[in-house]
């Protein structure tokens, strides 16, 4: 047998393409062929050239596709099933033959697949022939076990997972039973990772040769599965039925299979593949799913990229989305960019499912820094924050104290950010009439001696609080809203904008002149107006602003000094008259 195999290894690089052709036709035409299977398998590799692989694939695939459904489970099963009268049957030995030999077959379909040698055209042709297995090995109904093969392959290799993404999303992902089992994998090979984690065993990918660093290793395979997650459809209503359609085929007539001595365990499989079925418990697999990977040490950009998206395409199609609480509290809690992302998602839990988050606002209230006002993610931090100060039950201290931390920050920030926190307090003044006194409150000019005097001659005008002038109450470097002493302050950083060198923001400063305690004649500004504002915004709204006075480019009268003389007594900027006639 050896020596037959090595004359067979010897002849594989001697045959042509015309060759390996006939060896296939002749293996599909008749049986007393079947020494030609071995032989086709061992072109089944990445090394073989593209269009051997292709050939001889696409012979086996011919031969194995219709002896599918006559398969043994597994060729070691079928001796332990079977009565030792049987076990001499020819046939069975025969199938059981067959059975080894497909799955060295997909075996070697799974390296080439994910072979950095391989083609991105063979790719494609091996995986939808793993496919149509899938769909076919196990009498009409989903193969999970190669299916999940598959998936292992793709994730534990070093090959980019993008080209098998693209196959998956446009022919396999629409099917509902594709979908379910890619979760149920998912959260295997996402508990899998987890547990190596915890026990500190060294994972390596199965083509790893550049890759031997166990912290790489995990980073890539985290960054397939959340790939991965991340194409797939999230789930749909169940009264959607065009997105019910099943690969397998099998679909709720599969319950007028014949009837045989396996009928309980059929019954069984059909109920659990039904679209129905499958719908019913598609959003707890995709909650299982995300929620097992999100207990993931995950690399730094994969979890800026996930809190920046999970409000729109995780939590919506959750179970219990309160699950994610744990992970958007600790994500809030690191403070900088990742709590300002984190807040999207957080706000949503805290106004539509009653996640209850004692310091919310104190955390809050340490985000408002200089540099979150030229983040990448400032329009969409800006409008949650203008949301979550909206409530009229917002304590006083908590309304003056952002208020007032907002205006000092007006002072440090580009000029974008001005505008857009003006807009801000001017909706703060409005909604909050208590702290309305940071704009309106007179504070006593006058000596002390004579305050009674004035308080007895005018009782009817507003009382004056008597305070140093100069002296700012407001602690900006306490990080406690009830401590900084807001309330104590006013807005004359508000003032100050008013001489701002750039006019837009000099201009907007008006805005606060008007009687804000007046609901009825004011209206809130729309804080998605100014969030994305930024030097260019702000140059394309001044040229194109129309202007009532133009400088002219010529004097009335020619100038014949620098200066006026008025302007500095005892200077003379008079430009001589021998200088003139020169």
């Amino acid at each position: 047998m050896a020596s037959i195999l090595s004359k067979k290894q010897k002849k594989k690089e001697k045959y042509t393409l015309k060759e390996l052709k006939s060896l296939g036709n002749d293996l599909l035409t008749s049986r007393s062929h079947i020494n030609n299977l071995p032989l086709l398998l061992t072109f089944v590799s990445p090394e073989s050239p593209p269009q051997f692989v292709v050939e001889s694939l696409l012979s086996l695939q011919s031969f194995f596709t219709p002896l599918l459904s006559q398969l043994p489970s597994s060729p070691s099963s079928t001796k332990t099933k079977l009565p030792r009268s049987e076990d001499d049957d020819p046939e069975v030995v025969f199938k059981a033959w067959l059975r080894s030999k497909f799955d060295e077959f997909v075996k070697l379909l799974l390296d080439v697949l994910v072979s950095q040698q391989s083609e991105d055209e063979l790719k494609g042709i091996v995986l939808g022939t793993l496919m149509e297995f899938v769909k076919l090995l196990n009498v009409g109904r989903f193969h999970s076990s190669i299916y999940q093969r598959l998936l292992h392959a793709i994730i534990h290799s070093a090959v980019d997972v993008e080209i098998f993404l693209d196959i998956l999303t446009s022919k396999y992902f629409k099917y509902i039973d594709v979908r379910y089992f890619t979760y149920i994998s998912m959260e295997k090979f996402v508990k899998t990772l987890e547990a190596s984690v915890l026990s500190g065993d060294t994972m390596a990918t199965e083509n790893s040769e550049a890759e031997n660093d166990p912290k790489e290793s995990l980073e890539l395979s985290v960054r397939k599965i959340y790939q991965v997650l991340s194409q797939i459809p999230p789930p749909e209503k169940q009264a959607e039925k065009s997105h019910h359609e099943m690969w397998s085929g099998s679909d709720e007539s599969s319950s007028e299979k014949p009837k045989d001595k396996k009928k309980k365990s059929e019954e069984r499989d059909s109920a659990l593949l039904s679209p129905t079925t499958i719908s019913k418990r598609m959003k707890l697999k995709f909650t299982k799913a995300w929620i097992s990977f999100l207990r993931l040490p995950l690399p730094l950009d994969v979890y800026k990229e996930v809190l920046a998206s999970i409000h729109q395409t995780v939590i919506p199609h959750l179970s219990n989305p309160t699950m994610l609480c744990d992970f958007l509290t600790k994500s809030y809690d690191i403070g900088g960019v990742v709590s300002v992302m984190a807040l999207s998602s957080l706000f949503i839990l805290m106004t539509q499912h009653g996640l209850e988050y004692p310091n919310f606002y104190d955390k809050l209230y340490a985000l408002l820094v200089p540099s979150v006002f030229v983040a990448k993610h400032r329009a969409k931090f800006l409008q949650l924050l203008d949301a979550c100060l909206k409530s009229s039950m917002l304590p006083a201290y908590l309304a003056a104290s952002f208020t007032k931390k907002l205006s000092r920050l007006s002072l440090s920030i580009p000029p974008a950010g001005s505008l857009v926190i003006t807009a801000l307090i001017f909706n703060l003044l409005r909604r909050h009439p208590t702290i309305n006194h940071l704009v309106q409150e007179t504070v006593e000019t006058a000596n002390e001696s004579n305050a009674e005097a004035d308080e007895h001659n005018n009782d009817s005008q507003p009382k004056t609080k008597k305070r140093k002038l100069g002296i700012d109450y407001f602690n900006n470097q306490e990080s406690d809203p009830k401590k900084s002493g807001a309330l104590k302050s006013s807005l004359w950083e508000i003032d100050t904008l008013r001489h701002h060198y750039c006019p837009p923001v000099s201009r907007f400063i008006s805005s606060l002149e008007t009687d804000l305690t007046k609901r009825a004649k004011t209206a809130e500004m729309k804080i998605e107006d100014y969030s994305s504002g930024s030097y260019a915004t702000i140059f394309g709204d001044e040229i194109r602003r129309r202007v009532k006075q133009v400088p002219v480019a010529f004097y009335k009268a020619i100038p014949t000094s620098l200066f006026e003389d008025s302007d500095f007594p005892g200077w003379t900027f008079a430009i001589p008259k021998e200088e003139v006639k020169c």
